[in-house]
Parts: C-alpha cells; sequence; structure tokens
C-alpha cells in the first residue's frame, strides 16, 4: 500500500507543478456501499464518512485533487425484507480508507472571489487506492473476516477503485467554497463485505470459527458449491456529503 500512496503522491506533485492556485479543504458526511448485502439501493447510507483534500486549480474549469477520506459501511440481511437474505445471516462492517487522485471539470468558469460565477455543478473522475478490513459481531465478539477466510480463499486488504460522480460548489465568502457531492466507487475487488461467491466446503475452512462465520443460517444449511453471494465481480462503494475550502490566489494566476 505504502507503494501505491506514493506513486499517487508523486504523479500529483508532477502534474500539478507549474500550476499556481492551491485549494484545500474538509469533507464530511455518509457513506455506503452496493453488494452481496445490498443489491438494490445506490442510495442507502449505512455509516460515516470523513476526509481533507488538497488541490490545484488549473484554471476556472480544470482541477486536480488529490484526497484522503475514511469511511465506515456496514449491512445485515437480518435487516433485509428478502426472506432468502434473511435465512443467509450474513453481516458485516468495513472500515474504507481511500487515497484518491481525481481531475474535476467545472461547467461555469469558477474561480471564488475572481469570477463572476458564485457557484458551478461540476463533474469528476479518477483513480483511488483503498484498505478495506472486513468485520462481524459473533457471540458478543468482533472478527476479522478475511483473516478467518470465511469461503476458503484468502484475498487482499486493499484494492483499486475507480471514483466518478458529481456535485455542485457555492463561494459562500471571500475564498471559501461549500461544496456537495456524492461520489461512486467501483473497486477491484468482490469481498469488501466478505462475501462474494459460493459456499465452501466445510470439512476443508481451516477452523471451527471459520466453519461458523462462513454459514450462519439456522443449522447451517449452506451445502458446498451453493450460492452465498450474488456473484458479481465488483464492489462499489459511495461516499455523499458536504465539503469546505480555501482558495490561495496569486496575483499572478489570475488578477
Amino acid at each position: 500500500m505504502a507503494k501505491s500512496l506514493a506513486a499517487l503522491l508523486l504523479l500529483f506533485i508532477s502534474l500539478t507543478a507549474k500550476s499556481q492556485a492551491w485549494e484545500v479543504g474538509g469533507f464530511a458526511g455518509g457513506a455506503g456501499y452496493m453488494g452481496d448485502l445490498n443489491q438494490n439501493n445506490p442510495f442507502k447510507i449505512s455509516g460515516i464518512a470523513g476526509g481533507i483534500f488538497v488541490k490545484k486549480n488549473f484554471d476556472g474549469y480544470l482541477a486536480l485533487k488529490l484526497g484522503y477520506t475514511y469511511g465506515l459501511i456496514k449491512g445485515a440481511d437480518s435487516l433485509s425484507q428478502n426472506a432468502q437474505a434473511r435465512s443467509r445471516n450474513l453481516s458485516f462492517n468495513t472500515q474504507l480508507n481511500e487515497l484518491s487522485l481525481t481531475g474535476e471539470f467545472n461547467f461555469m468558469k469558477y474561480i471564488p472571489s475572481v469570477s463572476e460565477s458564485i457557484y458551478t455543478p461540476y463533474i469528476f473522475g479518477g483513480i483511488a487506492y483503498t484498505g478495506y478490513t472486513p468485520k462481524t459481531t459473533y457471540l458478543g465478539r468482533t472478527y476479522d473476516l478475511r483473516t478467518i477466510q470465511t469461503e476458503g480463499k484468502s484475498y487482499p486488504g486493499s484494492t483499486i477503485a475507480v471514483p466518478f460522480g458529481l456535485g455542485i460548489k457555492y463561494n459562500i465568502a471571500g475564498r471559501l467554497t461549500l461544496g456537495a457531492d456524492l461520489g461512486y466507487r467501483i473497486a477491484y475487488t468482490d469481498y469488501i463485505d466478505d462475501v462474494s461467491d459460493v459456499y465452501a466446503d466445510k470439512s476443508k475452512l481451516p477452523t471451527a470459527l471459520a466453519v461458523a462465520l462462513s454459514d450462519r443460517s439456522a443449522n447451517q444449511i449452506g451445502a458446498a458449491g451453493t450460492q452465498r453471494g450474488d456473484l458479481r465481480p465488483k464492489d462499489t462503494y459511495m461516499f455523499i456529503g458536504l465539503s469546505i475550502s480555501y482558495t490561495f490566489i496569486t496575483q499572478k494566476c489570475y488578477y
């Protein structure tokens, strides 16, 4: 993970070396996900999110943003309206630690305290590197599901993701900007919720705890080779919320 973080930082520095308007800020809001324990609702918020960012504005339309975001997502079959899901009875919570590099495009020329436009809608897209740790609570204790191997296989604790989304920003005073955005991330893993494939052969799971957490249905009715997850290849997570930032503008840049 350290190498990927360093690569993103170096790329950001090299791409912004010649621009002169820095922007720094923070973000707070909610996090959600779509995957095996939430297959139908792309707007469902299941936890909190917060982060910080630094941005280079090349002109009033284009910017490059380096950001860190923490998010907490969770899901539980017991809360589902689907009887089959309730019978499966799986649950998880996952902490997300994301470092992202995204490009922004403003639909109107926007430079706080300089441009005629005091607001603009915008879109963004880029690349992210995300650490994730799916956990669950069982008999009053919390367990790290990745190390337990509930499907009889190991998977990494980090992934590349593709962020994209839209938002609106507004110049509230001077060089202060208030923003609101919704962004989705397509993760190149199906294990953000520790559920992906089929039930493993319980006789081949490494521990009794793995057997218990692999199949939490009543009487453990999940037969080896039958469907455990939704069989889609990737999970998706999202962040939604508000940001506030300050732009450092020099006369050489815009006046």
